[in-house]
């Protein structure tokens, strides 16, 4: 095989890019870190392994309609959660009780709680499911 040749000029076979044959995919190998795929998967847990936060809005609302949570209620929301998320929720409205609070599913985030007084002749805007919560 002859040497490669651009615009007349000989390029030496050490600089010359080697043949593959066509349709042969390019081999890359790891540099240690590991796929591309696992490195994306460990610079941020998926939102199911994060707990749920409160915004400041839903802790003034939980003090001041004095809802209390206990940790089994928190174990059970963070669980809605992860269900929808895994159904595509971005914003949901969860009904624990006599209690209803607006979640983002996409932030983890409560954003508000709403007592049973307080849910008369409410309506609740901007979400995309609800789950009732035992």
């Amino acid at each position: 095989m002859a040497d490669p040749k651009v615009s007349g000029v000989q390029i030496p076979p050490a600089i010359a890019p080697a043949v593959r044959p066509q349709g042969t995919p390019v081999q890359i190998p790891p540099t240690g870190t590991g796929s591309f795929r696992d490195v994306l998967r460990t610079a941020q847990p998926p939102a199911s392994h994060q707990p749920l936060k409160f915004s400041a809005h839903a802790q003034q609302r939980l003090q001041s309609r004095n809802i209390n949570l206990s940790q089994d209620d928190l174990a059970k929301m963070n669980a809605m959660a992860d269900k929808a998320a895994a159904k595509g929720a971005k914003q949901s409205l969860f009904m624990m009780r006599d209690t209803a609070m607006v979640v983002s599913i996409t932030n983890r985030t409560v954003i508000t709680a709403v007592d049973q007084q307080s849910m008369k002749e409410n309506v609740f805007t901007n979400i995309d499911s609800a789950a009732i919560i035992d």
